[in-house]
């Protein structure tokens, strides 16, 4: 992209536009969750086929993710997440009106490519805004995101309490959503492709940058998986607490991962990200061993809110130092993300999958074993640490009057 000269108060305007386009991206995904149960009972399938049509929407993801840079570069930064963010938006109605389960996986498939470019891109300018700033803004923009998955799930769960027809709730959610992405996209960044500058692939690989960043991510989205889908479960068998209860320890997991997020940009800029990483790592590990030999509830969620607070700015990082690791940030940020989408898809079942081999608290025991990996694996985060980089096309500070 060229180097635009933007001032001060555009790149922090800027700055409040990409995280609006977060929270309106997490609102989609909070509203489309609570609503599976009903779209289960529309398409009539089982719960083994909603197993796999669930499979899809990281399918289509990997498959289009690798788009999204070939879309901005044609179009321009601001154009293409203008485009994709309402293509995503739009697509959440896709799933509620699917009558069978071929055609299930056939929007699913476009839920999740849709997904999967906008969030490069939003991903992409976000670094960008990051170093124009030259401080540490990833972090809350994902605890933006999980603020609009937080809003998304509670309207969802209100529009459920009330019995209401998934195909309406997700048809005004999604009205609504497009008006907001489509308005805040007009004060992002508006990157254009330098004259001399080629066209990305439309596909190819990730370079090998992003794949040892895309580890680090891929053990913190695996644990955050499985704390997310086994959390109250592992409450209920382990240690036979109620419904009500186990339920509060996903809640808990959730607000603690979106609290560290919002909070986390200020730990980063004051100690770097190899070492907010790092000590990030040790943390999870702190809560996967007590998750692992707790005897009392009270543990068990002590366990998964330090897991919450040890992962929750891992991913943010990660995609923040693949945007600054190569000549082609989109294609490195797509290449994280997709990594990070397929532990998202594999954590769940294979934690299923141990436990009904072992138990569920040796299925914590990888967990922690995992996060021991953030830990070790934080130091190839310094290469794109953003403070040892000089940045020529930086905001301009404004002159004092």
């Amino acid at each position: 992209m060229s180097a635009v000269v933007y001032g001060q108060r555009e790149v922090r305007r800027a700055r409040y536009a990409v995280a609006a386009v977060f929270a309106v991206h997490g609102a989609v995904t909070g509203s489309f969750a609570t609503r599976v149960p009903w779209i289960q009972d529309h398409a009539g399938v089982s719960a083994g086929q909603l197993g796999l049509a669930l499979a899809f929407p990281a399918l289509g993801a990997s498959v289009a993710m690798p788009l999204a840079g070939s879309i901005s570069h044609r179009f321009g930064a601001r154009t293409a997440l203008r485009g994709l963010i309402a293509l995503w938006t739009l697509a959440l109605v896709l799933p509620s009106i699917a009558p069978n389960l071929l055609t299930l996986c056939l929007a699913l498939f476009v839920y999740g490519a849709t997904a999967g470019m906008s969030d490069v891109a939003m991903n992409a300018l976000g670094v960008e805004v990051e170093n124009r700033l030259d401080k540490s803004i990833m972090s809350g923009l994902h605890g933006m995101w999980s603020a609009g998955a937080l809003v998304g799930s509670a309207a969802g769960t209100l529009a459920a309490h009330l019995g209401s027809d998934a195909r309406l709730h997700h048809a005004l959610a999604a009205a609504v959503l497009t008006v907001v992405g489509v308005t805040v996209c007009t004060w992002v960044l508006d990157l254009q492709p330098a004259e001399d500058e080629d066209p990305p692939p439309r596909f190819a690989l990730p370079p090998r940058s992003a794949l040892v960043i895309g580890a680090i991510g891929f053990c913190a989205v695996f644990a955050e998986g499985a704390s997310l889908d086994w959390s109250a479960v592992y409450l209920r068998d382990q240690l036979e607490t109620s419904a009500g209860l186990a339920a509060a320890c996903t809640t808990g997991f959730t607000l603690t991962m979106a609290i560290a997020r919002i909070a986390g940009d200020r730990v980063v800029d004051r100690y770097g990200a190899v070492r907010t990483v790092r000590t990030s790592g040790v943390v999870a590990v702190l809560g996967g061993l007590l998750i692992v030999v707790a005897d009392h509830p009270a543990m068990a969620m002590g366990g998964f809110a330090l897991m919450g607070l040890g992962i929750a700015v891992v991913v943010p990082l990660c995609f923040a130092a693949a945007g600054r690791s190569g000549s082609n940030p989109s294609l490195a940020i797509a290449g994280v993300a997709t990594i990070t989408y397929t532990s998202g898809l594999i954590a769940p079942s294979a934690i299923g999958l141990l436990a009904q081999a072992t138990s569920l608290m040796v299925s914590f025991i990888l967990v922690t074993l995992l996060s021991c990996g953030i830990a070790g694996l934080a130091g190839v985060l310094r290469a794109g640490d953003r403070t040892k980089i000089n940045r020529p096309d930086a905001a301009v500070p404004e002159p004092r009057p």
